[in-house]
């Protein structure tokens, strides 16, 4: 079973930026610095979900090119995918 945390941050200013601390939150889910994420913003309801992106090795011939050129027709045909393979 996953503990989940609450946790209340204020937002600060970092350089130019805005941001929040959460080191805990961030190690619970094994993120370590210089790890990648995904963001994905709600604006209708003010809701921020960061999930932590796996580490994908590529085997050999397969270029960077094309797996950002495969990731790019998978986000926009993504409910395409969900229906196929529903059939």
């Amino acid at each position: 079973m996953s503990k989940v945390m609450d946790m209340e941050r204020k937002v600060s200013k970092f350089g130019n930026s805005l941001g929040i601390t959460m080191t805990d939150a961030l190690r619970q889910i094994g993120l370590e610095a210089g790890d990648t994420v995904r963001i994905d913003v709600n604006e209708s309801n003010g809701e921020i979900v960061i999930k932590k992106m796996n580490k994908v090795t590529l085997p050999t011939g397969i270029s960077p090119d094309f797996l950002e050129t495969l990731s790019q027709v998978m986000e926009e045909y993504d409910e395409t995918l969900k229906g196929l393979k529903d059939r």
